[in-house]
């Protein structure tokens, strides 16, 4: 039992052994096989390289992937001197309105005149039986002669002191009671003569010749002068400031025009503004005077009114179309040397003749987009093209019409 014992023991001490050596052994397996530092770098440059390569591709396909070049209209921002106004609706009233009246009564016994004809001042319309009147005219002549006569007596006698000095004055009265009476005489003979008073339109008579006519009757007809011509309109009361602002200025107009367009727009002078509001209707009244050689406007006849107030001196403007609206508010695309657009915003003002709009936030002479900003975002590549006013293509198309015929 003892001998087994032993060798039991030895064997155990042999096996630790020998598993020692084993363990030791892999070790030394395992620090033989570690990978170099080198190779690691090595590793981490070939994915770098790689990357870059990915990287690369990519952005060959972007380009090759770009959108291509948007069309659109543009239009150089120009400088102009333009006008501060007020757009109104207005109505004409004549300048001069008479309503001829007889002055004598009588029988008409001409009518000289064309209803609805221009007439000028002087002119003969109505004659009025002048008979009765120039009898009365004769009578007050020879009357007065024979007073003057009276009064050549009467003064020798005077002088001879044969009269007294109340029969000389008696006879200096009558002699000046006789030329007035025969003055008196001729204005009612004249008053027969019935002539325009001014220059003017005349309207529809109301008498016919035969008619017996006096001071008491109904006006014979009415003229009414058209040349110049009153423009009437109002004016809101919010505007009060801004037009108290300009009223005393030397730019102050009132621009007058047809609605369709059809005249061209007339430039007059302030004339009068009302020194009160009209309650209710918030509204000022204003009048102006307009030119009006062509009678083209007529009285009553609505009109459309710019009150000019000021001139607003190298004001910058682009066409209207070119001001678009977004959340942030007005805006333009401004096209850049290398043909892409830049969002700018801006401050739209008036607009103007030309289909132009005052704005601010553009320089003179930058270049805007007109046409086809839907399509546009802040860096889109375009392909400009030269904005046609509508008015030109209008304007080249009368050109044509009038050559065909």
């Amino acid at each position: 039992m003892k001998v087994d014992t032993a060798v039991s023991h030895h064997k155990a001490l042999n096996y630790g052994r020998s598993e020692a050596s084993a363990r030791s052994e892999t070790k030394r397996a395992r620090a033989n096989q570690r990978t170099p530092k080198w190779a690691y770098l090595l590793f981490i440059l070939l994915a770098g390289f790689v990357t870059y390569r990915i990287l690369q591709h990519r952005a060959i396909e972007a380009k090759t992937a770009q959108a291509p070049a948007r069309p659109v209209t543009v239009a150089k921002v120009v400088t102009k001197d333009v006008p501060l106004y007020l757009d109104e609706i207005g109505t004409c009233a004549a300048y001069e309105t008479v309503l001829v009246q007889a002055q004598v009564s009588g029988v008409i016994i001409t009518r000289d005149f064309q209803d609805g004809s221009d007439v000028k001042k002087g002119d003969l319309l109505f004659t009025i039986d002048p008979r009765p009147y120039q009898a009365a005219l004769d009578q007050a002549k020879a009357q007065a002669e024979l007073d003057q006569l009276t009064l050549k007596r009467q003064q020798d006698l005077r002088a001879r002191k044969v009269i007294s000095q109340q029969d000389y004055d008696t006879a200096v009265a009558n002699a000046q009671k006789s030329q007035a009476a025969t003055e008196a005489a001729q204005v009612n003979l004249d008053w027969c003569y019935i002539k325009s008073p001014i220059n003017g339109r005349i309207g529809l008579r109301n008498f016919d010749v035969g008619n017996l006519v006096g001071p008491s009757t109904a006006p014979l007809v009415t003229i009414q002068g058209l040349d110049p011509i009153y423009t009437d309109f109002t004016v809101a009361e919010n505007n009060l400031p801004l037009v108290r602002k300009y009223l005393s200025g030397p730019n102050v107009k009132v621009q007058t025009y047809l609605p369709d367009g059809s005249i061209t727009p007339r430039t007059g002078d302030l004339y009068f503004i009302d020194k009160a509001v009209q309650p209710g209707s918030g509204t000022v009244r204003v009048r102006g005077v307009t030119p009006n050689p062509d009678r083209a406007l007529w009285p009553s006849e609505f009109v459309r009114v710019r009150f000019i107030l000021d001139i607003l001196k190298n004001a910058t403007l682009v066409p209207s179309q070119a001001v678009q609206v977004s959340q942030s508010g007005p805006f333009v695309f401004v096209v850049k040397p290398d043909n892409t657009v830049e969002l700018r915003p801006v401050k739209p003002g008036q607009r103007q003749e030309g289909d132009l709009t005052v704005i601010e936030g553009v320089k003179p002479d930058e270049i805007v987009v007109v046409t086809g900003q839907l399509a546009l975002s802040p860096g889109a590549k375009v392909a400009p093209q030269p904005y046609v006013p509508r008015n030109s293509d209008k304007n080249q198309d009368s050109a044509v019409s009038e050559s065909a015929m």
